[in-house]
């Protein structure tokens, strides 16, 4: 119970768009929070912004607006910059290679690098749904040093089992994983053993 005069807080997520194909999982990640009730920070690159205009009709501005908060990429002295910042951690959705990159060295150019590896100094989750295939020996080394410094290495790929039926439904299970590791339920999340009839579990007949 909060005490007299104390607002709540509520829980804290930061979300990054990176420049790589497939920004609808930040956009769809961001109406998710929305929905769970999950204050959400999000910083995207220029290159984002770009990619924005190319794969959907919106407006950076309009994806601006799905969040709680949102920093320019420039923006160093922003909130989510500093370890103080209390969050529940970090998803970047889509990650480019350039920003796996940076994050795996830590020489960090812009918001969006610079608050994931605050994520990882400060020991909070950091799931990373990377973008790029094939991949070529330099980025799976990297991609291990991310996973042994601590990040969750999530590539987009599609689940079949889900019955899927439109590309919402592809993306609604790669954010629904990704929230997962936030100890997050999204009820759009269809799950094997649970919502899924094929996976159903079968009570045990009583003697």
């Amino acid at each position: 119970m909060a005490r007299p005069n104390e607002i709540p807080k509520k829980e804290r997520l930061v979300v990054g768009i990176s420049g790589a194909s497939g920004v609808v999982y930040g956009i769809r990640l961001l109406e998710a929070l929305g929905q769970l009730g999950i204050e959400s920070h999000l910083v995207m690159t220029k290159a984002a912004e770009m990619t924005i205009g190319l794969e959907t009709e919106l407006k950076p501005k309009a994806v601006a607006a799905k969040a709680d908060y949102a920093y320019a990429p420039g923006d160093i002295a922003a909130a989510i910059a500093s370890g103080t910042f209390r969050t529940k951690g970090m998803i970047v959705a889509p990650c480019s290679v350039r920003s796996w990159s940076e994050i795996a060295t830590g020489v960090t150019s812009n918001l969006l690098t610079r608050a994931a590896d605050v994520t990882l100094k400060e020991r909070r989750p950091l799931v990373l749904v990377i973008r790029e295939t094939p991949l070529h020996s330099g980025h799976l080394r990297t991609l291990a040093e991310l996973s042994q410094m601590g990040a969750v290495i999530l590539p987009p790929l599609p689940a079949f089992y889900s019955e899927p039926h439109k590309i919402s439904d592809f993306v609604d299970q790669i954010v629904g994983r990704s929230l997962d590791f936030f100890g997050l339920d999204w009820p759009a999340q269809k799950r094997w053993g649970e919502t899924l009839s094929k996976g159903a579990r079968k009570p045990r007949a009583r003697h």
